[in-house]
């Protein structure tokens, strides 16, 4: 069966995952760590997409990424792919694939998928017991939005904003967020639809997409259609 083109629309956010090949270490020291943000934050100015947050993990990684065309999301993961894999190929002294594949990638309705997406990128390292609390984990996103320090690679969405009025509402109302757990249900669906290539929201939000688009946006019955009754 042929794959389908991977999901990619102008000004909506992307829920994105690679990870290392059959889960190998893709970083394994800070700087390869920080390599990763330096060819983030070059590329997505160079193509126009903006990073709303990111979760980098000893075998994989997490963006919430916004383009600005639909060719801005793919240029860079691309871009970014290559130098990073030609990068730890020769600092590791090895060759061949570092990556498992293709990345996964969904596109989110932001007023219902935005922040539940973030709080589960964020409370990635507490999970996988690389960090106590998310604020103790240097290679996210989420020391930018509760205030810790300035992150410039870090666009916040519309939906971050809302939060609150000041600066300081905000970073005490995510900080609050990130205190309650994302419900089970909803992080499978954000797990299952990120890895399949569906899109992610309310049916409205999917049809209005599945227009602007040739590929299959969500998935279809198995099967032929089944025959009327005589």
């Amino acid at each position: 069966m042929a794959r389908l083109p991977r999901i990619s629309f102008a000004g909506l956010p992307h829920h994105v995952i690679q990870r290392g090949h059959n889960g190998q270490a893709v970083f394994t020291r800070p700087s390869d760590y920080q390599l990763m943000l330096d060819l983030l934050l070059e590329y997505s100015r160079q193509f126009g997409v903006a990073v709303q947050a990111y979760v980098l993990l000893p075998n994989q990684f997490h963006l919430l990424l916004s383009p600005q065309t639909a060719t801005g999301l793919p240029n860079l993961l691309q871009a970014v792919g290559r130098r990073y894999v030609r990068y730890f190929n020769d600092q590791q002294g090895r060759s061949g694939t570092l990556w498992d594949g293709r990345y996964r990638c969904t596109v989110l309705q932001p007023e219902r998928f935005l922040l539940p997406c973030m709080v589960t990128m964020d409370q990635q390292p507490q999970r996988a017991d690389l960090a106590a609390a998310a604020a103790d984990y240097a290679w996210s996103s989420h020391g930018h939005y509760i205030g810790r320090r300035v992150d410039r690679l870090v666009t916040p969405h519309a939906q971050f904003w809302g939060l609150g009025n000041t600066p300081f509402a905000r970073e005490a109302a995510y900080a609050e967020l990130i205190q309650t757990a994302v419900g089970e249900a909803q992080q499978q669906a954000l797990l299952d639809a990120t890895m399949k290539g569906w899109a992610l929201g309310d049916a409205a939000f999917v049809q209005a997409l599945q227009k602007e688009s040739p590929r299959r946006l969500s998935k279809g019955q198995a099967g032929r259609p089944a025959r009327a009754l005589a």
